[in-house]
């Protein structure tokens, strides 16, 4: 029997990442929770003052969501307190790595490590994070997910034109039952105005264009 390539082996992951998500999204007694699209370019015009004109693009927002994938710490360091990435392979359009990272929990603010594995489809741009227990380090050293919280998936895609790109983002919870208070949480954040923290900095550091809040 012959050994998959490489590239087999990175399109299976991201199916199976694929399948895992969905499996925990269909469940009933986790909790599922879905953010409405964000309308980049237009949250920009309403609740920004820049420095230079701007028209936020798809492959633009694909870059920030892919840098972020790979290096939490410096895109949303409001969430994660210290973290490393590594195990990275790329073969094509399929990208897969491995992240810990110490991040503030979503109802109590207390910092606990989190363990992921991400697999990134740069064709869809889509990028699909599986919640781990436990991970081997890059040194062979056993990593425990905090177990405070529960294990969640998170998926982040572009969707819209690519002049009028949309940021798209869901979470499911692995839970026993359904967690109200992680519905009215996350309720609050959607309901936040602005952009994601991850986009300001994009803006700001990596397109050093200048970005004041207006609201």
């Amino acid at each position: 029997m012959s050994t998959p390539t490489a590239e087999a082996q990175l399109v299976q992951s991201f199916a199976h990442a694929e399948i895992e998500f969905d499996r925990a999204w269909s469940n009933p007694d986790h909790t599922q929770i879905e953010l409405q699209p964000i309308d980049v370019n237009s949250v920009l015009h309403e609740h920004y003052r820049l420095t230079r004109a701007l028209t936020f693009t798809r492959v633009m927002l694909w870059d920030v969501e892919a840098r972020k994938a790979r290096d939490p710490l410096h895109y949303i360091p409001t969430v994660v307190q210290e973290g490393h990435s590594w195990a990275f392979a790329r073969v094509g359009d399929k990208e897969r790595l491995l992240r810990a990272s110490q991040q503030r929990q979503w109802l109590t603010g207390e910092v606990g490590l989190v363990l992921e594995e991400a697999y990134l489809n740069h064709t869809q741009q889509r990028v699909i994070f599986l919640g781990a227990g436990e991970l081997r380090d890059q040194d062979g050293t056993l990593l425990r997910s905090d177990p405070r919280q529960p294990l969640f998936h998170v998926e982040h895609a572009v969707g819209g034109t690519e002049e009028r790109p949309l940021n798209l983002w869901r979470i499911v919870h692995l839970t026993d039952s359904r967690d109200q208070r992680l519905v009215e949480r996350f309720a609050q954040i959607g309901s936040a105005p602005g952009l994601p923290e991850f986009i300001e900095l994009y803006i700001q550091r990596d397109l050093q264009i200048g970005l004041t809040r207006l609201t």
